[in-house]
């Protein structure tokens, strides 16, 4: 990375300073996969986008750089950069729905950690979409091919994310069952959220 860039994200000493961080990058429509060195050079990015900085920032301030996605049915996947502090799970999060950004570090698991997204997960028609959640993927794995500070897209990252073992959250009989958001918590979750 650019020694500014270095500077930049070690300059977030925590998860909090790193979510406040990616939360002020404008959130772009776009199919791309851009590395976090583009990703900081152009001032914007997805969930994805967002989520790499994260594992960037947290990598710089060493901790591992660690992903999970979260995969939704009818609706897209939702990718967090996830740490622990004293054996505890948080998340930290680039969305434009209020309810999929940052968990402070209070899970005892992943799964807990996941179902926490649950009731926040919905699509535009209020259905609940969170199916599953993946184990941790760690970046480092991906050094190889530059996932910080490549040019072109990182769709490494989102293929190993997709290859990864996801667990069900949900059984598929409980989630045809489920009704559909109501009103106000579809309202509140909708804040940030600008169509495209």
């Amino acid at each position: 990375m650019t020694p500014k860039n270095v500077r930049t994200l070690r300059a977030l000493k925590t998860p909090m300073h790193i979510q406040k961080f990616i939360d002020a990058l404008a959130y772009q429509y776009a199919d791309t996969a851009g590395s976090p060195q583009r990703a900081l050079r152009d001032g914007k990015g997805h969930c994805l986008e967002g989520a790499l900085v994260a594992a960037a920032a947290l990598r710089l301030n060493g901790y591992p750089p660690l992903l999970m996605d979260l995969e939704g049915v009818h609706d897209d996947d939702h990718v967090l950069a996830i740490y622990r502090e004293h054996g505890l799970w948080g998340s930290i999060a680039k969305s434009n729905f209020a309810g999929l950004r940052s968990r402070k570090p209070v899970y005892r698991t992943l799964r807990e950690l996941a179902m926490s997204y649950f009731e926040h997960y919905y699509n535009l028609r209020g259905e609940h979409t969170l199916r599953s959640y993946s184990v941790p993927v760690n970046l480092a794995r991906l050094d190889g091919q530059h996932w910080m500070t490549s040019e072109e897209d990182v769709w490494c990252v989102p293929e190993l994310l997709i290859a990864a073992r996801h667990y069900p959250l949900v059984p598929a009989k409980v989630a045809l069952a489920l009704p559909r958001l109501d009103r106000r918590s579809f309202e509140a979750g909708m804040h940030g959220w600008t169509k495209h």
